[in-house]
């Protein structure tokens, strides 16, 4: 990404303008394109290179890329603890925003050439151009640019997926979302208000726990500052939460126990906080209160369930987009060569929402 406010005059513009289109030519036509490299390891071992164009398999369509974002899942590949599934692409990104490039063979969607399409991937989101199945494409949302649609494929369907397909969510149900400051967070708070269950997060910081509130949470509680299971108990006047769904895991295990109602589900999808517990008396407290616990991953699930998620989700909130009544929460957009920055700034668990990175201006590119 190019600053521009570091060229003086119009003609350092249209010369950069330029020489940047033809490179962007030359690279098309010889088959390659920019996308984010690593080695295993911290964000500096993160790299802008020049890699192949993707091949088209059956039933895939080519994506120009102009957005795409990360996610936690592209931290820990990069450090070497998350691979992509069998057969996909081990650039990082797990969501990519632009206009369909070319159709492969196969393919009997009704996607076209120049469609404005978002897209989830098992991989290969960080780059100029990606491949994907056509079942994995959605519309972005009427008057939405790309930028802000890059924050919704992954957490939003994530959220979605938690709540109503694994969570069983029922109107008027408690949810105790974890990391209510999270994109996955972020969008589940909306997700529950939209559709009648009550949100309460936990979060670092109070400034997280407000925007939660705006968002539609009705009540949020600082896990730094004192132990939250003891609030939830007051809130629910005892009863604890109907659903808890839990990216951390370890750490807060003990308290999510105490937390959760008779007959409750609680959703593990993450474990930001540990893998191990000290099982204490926790079983005997699972057989009593008659919990369910259920893990969940997203990426490495078959078409067919990614393909009936996307459908669900295509039709039943995506329209509260274009509404108004849904939005994308974006917390940092940074220029894709700005990826160590935006792996670092991830890390720090200071953000609120997604952290978007823009591939290519998609004014320069329809001039």
């Amino acid at each position: 990404m190019f600053h521009f406010s570091r060229f003086r005059n119009t003609s350092a513009l249209l010369y950069l303008h330029i020489t940047t289109t033809v490179f962007r030519c030359v690279s098309t036509m010889s088959g390659t394109m920019r996308a984010v490299n690593f080695e295993p390891g911290g964000p500096e071992n993160l790299r802008i290179g020049s890699v192949p164009v993707p091949k088209l398999r059956e039933k895939e369509v080519l994506l120009k890329v102009y957005a795409t974002a990360i996610n936690r899942a592209d931290t820990l590949q990069r450090k070497g603890l998350y691979p992509p599934p069998p057969g996909e692409s081990d650039i990082l990104g797990l969501e990519a925003v632009g206009i369909v490039e070319k159709l492969g063979s196969g393919c009997v969607k009704t996607w076209k050439i120049g469609d404005r399409v978002m897209v989830l991937l098992p991989g290969g989101g960080n780059a100029e151009f990606v491949a994907s199945r056509e079942e994995l494409l959605m519309p972005v949302p009427d008057n939405m640019e790309f930028n802000q649609a890059a924050a919704i494929p992954e957490v939003w369907l994530t959220a979605f997926q938690l709540l109503f397909l694994v969570g069983k969510v029922k109107k008027n149900d408690t949810v105790l979302i974890h990391a209510g400051g999270s994109g996955v967070g972020t969008a589940a708070v909306q997700l529950c208000r939209q559709f009648g269950a009550r949100a309460i997060v936990v979060a670092g910081s109070q400034e997280k726990i407000d925007f939660a509130k705006s968002l539609g949470a009705e009540e949020g509680f600082n896990y730094k500052e004192s132990m939250f299971e003891p609030k939830v108990l007051k809130h629910t006047d005892g009863k604890g939460v109907d659903l808890i769904l839990d990216c951390v895991g370890g750490s807060f295990f003990s308290q999510n126990i105490n937390s959760i109602a008779t007959e409750g589900t609680w959703v593990v999808y993450g474990l930001m906080g540990g893998r191990t517990i000290d099982t204490g008396d926790h079983l005997g407290k699972i057989l009593q209160k008659r919990i369910t616990i259920v893990g969940s991953t997203l990426r490495a699930r078959s078409i067919q369930y990614k393909e009936s998620l996307i459908a669900d989700f295509t039709q039943r909130a995506l329209p509260h987009f274009s509404s108004g009544e849904f939005r994308p929460i974006i917390d940092t957009t940074l220029p894709l060569d700005s990826i160590q920055e935006a792996h670092t700034l991830m890390e720090s668990n200071k953000t609120t929402g997604k952290i978007v990175l823009q591939v290519r201006d998609q004014v320069k590119d329809e001039l």
